[in-house]
């Protein structure tokens, strides 16, 4: 029998949560199969089977386990199981081979009755008859509250909403509820509440504002998406934009990208930018190493693989420690203003919200943009409001003049040496 323990993830990690088993109990596994998933207060890991054999689990999922507690053990002298399940899969390929004969002479089928045409959104589950029910009485399926498996909206439910019109109770409560539910707080959610009020107690934080026409890059986009994409296999976003514009800032204003370390400051001369992603567990700031270096399409890719890999939990340690500065994006959620929390030990975030178009004066006339507030909250003790201001300031007139970051200045002023 072969022990497995929670391994070893970190220095200053002592306990983590088992978020799921990916074998369960008695069932064979191969050696370095992945058997389940653990989640420290950083990230989320996979723990392998050690050897092939039966499977005994020796914990339940959600539970608090100390680093070197029992895990699971294996029976590695067990004998491998007759592959049940290679016969298992010719059988319904038969099966479904079947099927399609049948269907395709009509000598076996028998009538399909088809549900009607109903006007429920495919993103919205329901059975047959409570969609014809919702399609009869012109329902809104979003004020029904679905009983079903997995959230399938059942006949009742549609009967009980056609008899409390206007009112609608939680999901899987009834009317005039007053049911509390206890949870047990993740190691992912402990994490953020500890480190947002650290920095709340520990930062001397201002938050200054802007707004950002983002007209010219919405024209850029428009223009050369569909090339850039045939060119380089991912889409043309803002994030790429954002983040090379506060690389470029970041170079000319050095001490927003600064840490406070004990009684000196740390200036990094490289822009490791945090992205902001919320996932089902919380929020996780994963980092993009180098962003001065890389070419717009490096980082959307950046972004992409990043952003797939927290929603799969497959975040590493590695992926979440080092950014020196923090770029969130509350406008994807409808945000129209915010003052974010500062990612500490860095200095500075910020913050982007929705597009929103507004009547602005230019050159004397009322015109429709597209603009965008921008927030930067920032760490007192080590930015003054000169270079708070002036480094967002630069921030905004590059996301104007995206041409200038390719050079970082006016192409125009270059060409006369000004």
């Amino acid at each position: 029998m072969t022990d497995i323990k929670v391994p070893t993830v970190g220095e200053s990690i002592s306990e983590v949560t088992l978020l799921k088993w990916l074998k369960k109990d008695g069932e064979y596994v191969d050696r370095d199969e992945v058997i389940a998933e653990l989640e420290s207060e950083k990230a989320t890991f996979e723990v392998n089977a050690e050897k092939a054999g039966v499977l005994k689990t020796s914990a339940q999922e959600g539970d608090t386990l100390k680093i070197g507690d029992l895990l699971a053990s294996i029976d590695e002298t067990a004998a491998k199981p007759e592959s049940g399940g290679e016969r298992s899969e010719a059988g319904s390929q038969k099966a479904e081979e079947k099927t399609a004969k049948v269907s395709s002479n009509g000598s076996e089928s028998k009538p399909v009755t088809t549900a009607p045409v109903t006007s429920v959104p495919n993103d919205i589950k329901a059975t047959p008859v409570a969609s014809a029910i919702i399609a009869d009485k012109k329902v809104d399926p979003k004020s029904v509250t679905p009983s079903g498996y997995q959230g399938k909206i059942l006949k009742d439910d549609v009967l009980a909403a056609l008899s409390t019109p206007g009112k609608k109770a939680f999901a899987g409560t009834e009317l005039f509820s007053r049911n509390v539910r206890p949870e047990k707080m993740s190691n992912l959610r402990k994490t953020i509440s500890r480190r947002l009020v650290e920095a709340k107690n520990t930062t001397a934080m201002l938050t200054t504002f802007n707004e950002v026409d983002m007209g010219r890059i919405m024209e850029i986009r428009n223009k050369y998406k569909d090339k850039f994409k045939e060119i380089h296999g991912v889409g043309l976003g803002f994030m790429s934009f954002f983040a090379k514009a506060c690389a470029v800032a970041l170079a000319e204003w050095p001490s927003v990208n600064a840490y406070i370390d004990g009684d000196q400051l740390l200036y990094h001369d490289y822009a490791d930018i945090s992205i902001a992603v919320s996932t089902p567990r919380g929020l996780t700031v994963p980092v993009i190493r180098n962003v001065e270096s890389l070419s717009m399409a490096d980082i959307e890719k950046k972004v992409i693989e990043l952003a797939g890999k927290a929603r799969d939990s497959k975040l590493t340690t590695e992926d979440l420690t080092g950014g020196t500065f923090t770029i969130t994006n509350g406008g994807v959620f409808g945000s129209l203003m915010s003052t974010p929390i500062i990612n500490i030990p860095q200095s500075a975030i910020l913050g982007m919200h929705k597009i929103q178009e507004r009547p602005m004066a230019v050159n004397g006339q009322v015109v429709i943009r597209p603009m965008m507030y921008l927030a930067l909250s920032y760490d007192h003790r080590i930015i003054d409001g000169r270079e708070s201001v002036s480094f967002l300031v630069r921030v905004k007139e590059l996301l104007e003049n995206p041409e200038q970051l390719l050079i970082g200045k006016d192409p125009v002023k270059t060409l006369l040496e000004l």
